[in-house]
């Protein structure tokens, strides 16, 4: 089977996805695809089969069609941009456009994304994830050429793939809570395993963040704190001081001053070769390496510096997972835990100085206080937006709407009553409300 699809899904699927309605775009995305002899849809074990009695690797797409998020670069591999053309003939395509029924057990990745890809063994040993998410515009993030590199270095370990399967033991998916999102209690009743085309499809399509926000009730609906590694999930490599480049696999593209990265002794250019031991073959990669690890733990490393090998460690401190988080769909989830459904923004360095506020202290303002249900116990309790928060729960230090939502949700419990401190018209007031 070869990665090519029919003339009709390549003159149509990048263009007709635009300006479409949500349930337009997931219904037509199920006939473009079913018209190709290229991509297998919805059917994984179909996808193996294949990859099997061809001998190739697999490639397997997770899309969230409705999201807007990655379109343009899911239209880009949909219709085999010259950039990978060639490669896709050399793996079995599949692609999956629905979250229900994901095999936990199988495939994890940033459920905040809405496109993931799996670079994979017939025998469904991972040999890369693809593709990454932040708060900078997608073409900072992931590109074609990345792509690229990370399937052209896959294509080489399957060719080698009794000799390397040793190193991809901690790539694989760790123990999994559920065996698929359905099984956790907030989704149980919510969907079925197949969307229903004929009808309401896309509230029968459940979105891969809805996982995430799945896995955090857990514990709080238990009254239990939310762990790090579930309220920051798949860490971006700047929280070490590290920025990789986009369009290479996992290579340095800039290390901040003073930073875990910096001591470490990693340099601009460097290409990082193994982190864990585990071969890197994408920025995801780092990330699922970052996100498998303890709090504080030393992370060896191997890069390639001018044609050398070096070995070096990543000392990871207490505390080194907690970046921002704000940009994350699954934290309006969180918002309406924590802050009562309010969103927040740190006052910059001139807007305290016009302001008259210390640089070192609080001062959040309110970006948008929601609406209804319990996303609007901010707004019953007498929240508006251009409020500016100065102190939370006692606490006056100069601390992010991220630290907020972590501290809510890791110190109290439901129930719980927050006193908050705001400025409104150069006056202060004292609001409370009750977590949720």
């Amino acid at each position: 089977m070869r990665c090519r699809l029919l003339l009709f899904v390549l003159l149509v699927v990048p263009v007709s996805l635009y300006g479409q309605d949500r349930a337009t775009k997931v219904r037509n995305d199920r006939k473009n695809f079913q018209e190709s002899r290229d991509w297998i849809y919805n059917d994984l074990q179909k996808g193996v089969e294949a990859a099997r009695a061809a001998g190739k690797p697999l490639l397997v797409v997770f899309r969230c069609i409705p999201c807007e998020a990655c379109q343009e670069f899911d239209d880009d591999v949909a219709r085999r941009d010259p950039i990978i053309r060639d490669l896709l003939d050399e793996f079995v395509c599949v692609r999956i456009v629905q979250a229900n029924a994901i095999d936990l057990a199988k495939f994890q990745h940033d459920f905040d994304q809405s496109f993931a890809a799996y670079l994979m063994n017939p025998d469904l040993t991972i040999y890369a994830r693809f593709a990454t998410r932040s708060e900078r515009p997608e073409r900072e993030d992931i590109s074609l050429e990345g792509l690229r590199k990370a399937m052209d270095a896959a294509l080489r370990m399957h060719r080698d793939y009794k000799a390397v399967k040793g190193s991809l033991a901690g790539k694989q998916v760790s123990a999994s809570r559920y065996k698929t999102p359905r099984e956790y209690p907030s989704l149980s009743t919510k969907f079925t395993d197949a969307l229903d085309y004929d009808g309401q499809v896309v509230k029968s399509c459940m979105h891969c963040h809805q996982i995430r926000e799945a896995e955090r009730l857990v514990y709080r609906t238990a009254g239990k704190p939310i762990p790090d590694e579930i309220v920051y999930p798949y860490p971006d490599p700047n929280v070490l001081g590290l920025k990789l480049d986009p369009t290479e696999m996992a290579k340095v593209e800039r290390v901040a001053a003073g930073s875990p990265a910096e001591k470490a002794g990693l340099r601009e250019g460097d290409d990082i070769v193994a982190l864990a031991g585990q071969p890197m073959l994408s920025i995801a990669d780092v990330q699922w390496v970052l996100h498998t690890s303890p709090r504080a733990r030393k992370l060896p490393a191997q890069i390639r510096r001018a044609g050398k090998t070096v070995d070096t460690v990543l000392d990871l401190p207490e505390g080194w997972r907690h970046g921002d988080i704000s940009w994350r769909v699954s934290s309006w989830d969180l918002r309406r835990m924590a802050l009562g459904g309010m969103r927040l923004d740190d006052l910059t360095d001139n807007e305290r100085k016009a302001a008259q506020l210390p640089l070192e202290t609080m001062a959040l303002r309110v970006r948008h206080v929601g609406e209804f249900g319990e996303h609007a116990v901010a707004k019953r309790a007498g929240f508006q937006k251009g409020d500016v928060l100065v102190a939370f729960d006692g606490k006056r230090g100069r601390l992010s709407e991220s630290d907020l939502l972590a501290y809510s949700t890791q110190r109290k419990r439901p129930g719980d009553v927050i006193e908050i401190t705001i400025l409104r018209d150069g006056k202060t007031q004292v609001l409370k409300y009750e977590l949720k």
